[in-house]
């Protein structure tokens, strides 16, 4: 069985600032009575709040089309401005073969967008002294300790070991400078590894940990930049450091203060019909089909409590959870008067921490090249110039997507969230609905002063 966070890979990241409310240690509390109308629970019309309705038409139109050419079953966004609901959309079916129309309750596997709610988690810990951002990962993953280091791969695709130079930072896991692979693909001798292991198919986070220390780090840490499972690790260190499984912490101290109702690692059977089947592209018919194998083996169904829960891609949620959790990163760490985070601690986390030369030697994914442009923080990819990195939306844009074509950003300096939800393997076959969103969004905004 094919589990949650294997398909963790990303193919292709608004504010009522309240008053803070801060428990001990962390603890969100609820807010008073005197607190603020709840964050996006207020639509406006698009002028209110800088954007030209027409122009903001063109995102609409788009979005339709995408769904009418058949390269998508359906879609749902929500844009938002200072924490006011722009617009929220729904498009096409939920289901093919129920022919079920899409809707604001429909519940989506997010794959990696799970990534920065885990950074979150991390950070809840980071604000109470439990680690710190230079710590070796070896202070909490000692089974780390002897890990070997790629040094040179021959023709045939055998590998030279050396010694680590020094163990890995908790800097470099939440930012993907660590080493470590992900076994989303073959083409690295250490991704094989991962998959002939079945590192992201373990029982337990326990038994990936050990899984994966056998296994060498691509690189010597912090010299390059390389997708992986250390966001599943995180999920590791935040199980040990909490004592709570990392479903719980994430209930506790992010869902059920934000509010978050549908977001879990698996969908409960009161809610099974609301889950969206997820499809994929048939190269030979053109068309878009369910999918229900991949890698060879039969995806996972949601359905029930995963043996092992995935900090780097294992939830579910839908669109205006997701927002909720955007509008908490965009507001500073807070929403609705529950804080879940410091100012400095989201700041930290929107920061690029890949070092220059790093950021200019490396590829990133399939989807992001990073430069001096677009480097990537904790848990976020973050956009440094966004003029010279060829996009519209503000300096120190945060975001990230998921393997089934999901994609968010929060944009500090505008003010601005944005969720797309769609259920495609590898995404829509096409145009870049990330890319395409924010060109079509920021077109819009002709009046960012207000």
């Amino acid at each position: 069985m094919l589990t949650n966070h294997r398909l963790a890979a990303a193919m292709t990241a608004v504010a009522l600032v309240l008053a803070p409310a801060q428990g001990a240690f962390g603890q969100a509390r609820k807010p008073s009575a005197a607190a603020a109308a709840p964050a996006l629970s207020v639509a406006v019309r698009p002028e209110q709040v800088g954007f030209d309705s027409q122009r903001l038409a063109k995102l609409d139109a788009y979005m339709a089309k995408v769904v009418a050419d058949g390269r998508v079953a359906g879609m749902t966004t929500l844009l938002a401005r200072h924490g006011k609901v722009v617009s929220y959309k729904t498009y096409g079916k939920k289901s093919l073969a129920t022919g079920e129309p899409m809707s604001r309750d429909t519940i989506f596997r997010i794959y990696s967008m799970t990534k920065p709610i885990t950074g979150v988690a991390m950070m809840i810990l980071f604000e109470e002294g439990r680690w710190r951002l230079d710590d070796p990962v070896t202070k909490y993953v000692p089974e780390f300790k002897n890990l070997k280091v790629v040094k040179s791969i021959d023709a045939n695709g055998k590998m030279t070991l050396e010694d680590m130079r020094r163990p890995p930072t908790m800097r470099e896991i939440m930012s993907h400078t660590a080493g470590f692979g992900y076994g989303l693909n073959d083409e690295h001798p250490v991704d094989k590894l991962y998959r002939e292991k079945a590192v992201l198919g373990a029982n337990s986070l326990q038994e990936m940990i050990n899984r994966t220390a056998e296994i060498p780090l691509m690189y010597q840490p912090g010299t390059n930049w390389y997708y992986s499972s250390a966001v599943d690790i995180q999920g590791y260190i935040v199980e040990k450091l909490s004592g709570q499984t990392l479903g719980q912490f994430m209930e506790q101290r992010i869902f059920k203060p934000l509010k978050m109702n549908d977001t879990a690692f698996y969908v409960p059977a009161a809610k099974a019909a609301r889950l969206a089947p997820v499809y994929v592209g048939n190269r030979e018919t053109g068309k878009i089909e369910e999918a229900r194998r991949l890698f060879g083996n039969d995806l996972p169904t949601y359905l029930t409590p995963p043996r092992m829960e995935s900090g780097g891609g294992g939830l579910v949620g839908t669109t205006m959870d997701y927002a909720r959790f955007a509008q908490m990163i965009a507001s500073k760490g807070e929403l609705d008067g529950v804080r879940i985070l410091s100012p400095a601690s989201v700041e930290m986390m929107g920061t690029n921490v890949i070092p220059k030369n790093v950021l200019v030697n490396s590829n990133g994914t399939t989807a992001s090249r990073f430069n001096e442009a677009v480097g990537f923080g904790l848990d976020f990819m973050v956009v440094n110039d966004p003029r010279v990195a060829g996009t519209l939306e503000g300096k120190g844009s945060m975001s990230w997507g998921g393997a089934a074509g999901t994609w968010f950003w929060v944009d500090p300096t505008n003010d601005v969230i944005f969720v797309g939800m769609i259920q495609r393997l590898g995404g829509t076959g096409g145009d870049d609905l990330g890319s395409m969103a924010r060109t079509l969004t920021y077109q819009a905004l002709t009046h960012p002063e207000k």
